[in-house]
């Protein structure tokens, strides 16, 4: 067991402790493991409240650190402490960082350059397919999808990565064994399996308290280069991760709704405020800082001649990567020619037909965005109550 690790675990765990008390504590200390051999009154020249002073010096903060360690252990989790080389870069860079990180899933994944992509838990369907379409395009170019895995945008970004087979990180405010929202179990275990990572700053087992997924958000923005607004009404969660990616220095991105929808409100205000239009992939590609292109594109190289490492299934989802947008794009994916063969030209066929034909083929998810590149692509319309037919 780490010593250093768990006693900035013990220092998470006191009561009475914020994250800038301990980072300005450890600070003072040069290390945080010398928190273990400090009298009482030392540890309370340390600005620490009474109780948590006590706490400490009476052992009690290394004996949950040592039950937490063990519980963290057996949800195949690993501690990773604000001194760890594993810790984030980016994340060390705000104002008030987690002392310590409860990661699931691909450690590496948090020093990889990434975009948090975020919005409402009710978005319409443009929304939806707009959140899942850049995700997936923006994921196909090694950029890392960063999500809340709550429902609606949060879920149709981590869905859109998967998409692209590639990993996506999920940043809980529960604890890494508290699945929230419940029926997103599958997809938690689907961003494990697919090579990604769940992270939290919370214990195991903190079940979804109000206070913690505001806090939640500041991580959000705070590993990722930038923030991709998709669709928020006026008083949401999302605009606490916008204000954070502004307090942050993060670049801001929002994609233009609908100005009679109330989804619409905050990302269009954001754009009156200076963030960066979205309409495609490559909106939020020539804004990214010029080293993580670089960095991005060499391993694009790399694995186009064989170099690096590749995961499986890459080769086949490389057509993922020929560039769908919202603009024309003659090479269509398999989901979208699978859905194209279905239409007709002379007659429409009904969402639901649609979703009944394909079944057995493809998800209901996949067939929305299917039909929502086809529309904006020009190669389908259509008409009232979802019906559909092939652009002639």
């Amino acid at each position: 067991m780490d010593e250093e690790r768990l006693a900035w675990l013990a220092l998470a765990l006191t009561p009475g402790l914020g994250p800038k008390r301990i980072l300005d504590a450890v600070l003072e200390m040069g290390r945080a493991s010398r928190i273990f051999a400090l009298t009482l009154t030392e540890i309370e020249g340390l600005r620490f409240p009474a109780g948590a002073a006590q706490f400490l010096f009476d052992g009690k903060g290394r004996c949950e650190a040592e039950a937490e360690w063990a519980r963290a252990g057996a949800q195949g989790a690993r501690i990773v402490s604000y001194s760890c080389a594993e810790y984030p870069e980016r994340l060390r860079e705000i104002y008030d960082p987690p002392p310590v990180l409860w990661v699931r899933g691909a450690l590496q994944l948090l020093s990889r350059p990434s975009i948090a992509v975020v919005g409402t838990r009710h978005p319409s369907p443009y929304g939806a397919g707009v959140a899942e379409m850049l995700a997936r395009d923006l994921a196909a170019r090694r950029l890392l999808i960063v999500s809340g895995m709550a429902r609606g945008i949060d879920t149709c970004a981590h869905k859109g990565a998967l998409a692209a087979r590639m990993p996506t990180l999920a940043v809980w405010g529960t604890g890494i064994d508290v699945v929230y929202p419940k029926e997103n179990r599958r997809l938690a275990e689907e961003i494990l399996a697919g090579g990604g990572a769940i992270v939290s700053e919370v214990p195991v087992g903190t079940f979804p308290a109000p206070q913690n997924f505001p806090r939640r958000n500041r991580i959000l923005s705070g590993v990722s280069v930038g923030v991709l607004v998709v669709e928020a009404a006026e008083n949401s969660g999302t605009r606490v991760t916008a204000r954070c990616a502004a307090e942050q220095n993060r670049d801001l991105f929002a994609v233009p709704g609908n100005v009679t929808n109330k989804g619409s409100w905050t990302p269009n205000t954001l754009i009156k405020q200076g963030a960066k239009l979205v309409a495609t992939w490559e909106d939020v590609w020539e804004d990214l800082p010029s080293q993580v292109r670089i960095e991005l594109e060499s391993e694009a190289r790399e694995r186009q001649t064989g170099g690096g490492e590749q995961r499986a299934g890459e080769a086949s989802a490389s057509k993922a990567e020929v560039g769908a947008s919202l603009l024309p794009d003659p090479v269509l994916r398999p989901q979208e020619e699978m859905v194209l063969n279905v239409l007709r030209a002379d007659e429409s066929v009904q969402m639901d037909g649609i979703l009944e034909i394909l079944e057995a083929q493809l998800t209901s998810s996949e067939v929305f965005t299917a039909l929502f590149e086809l529309e904006m692509a020009g190669r389908i319309w259509q008409l009232p109550g979802k019906n559909y037919v092939r652009a002639i």
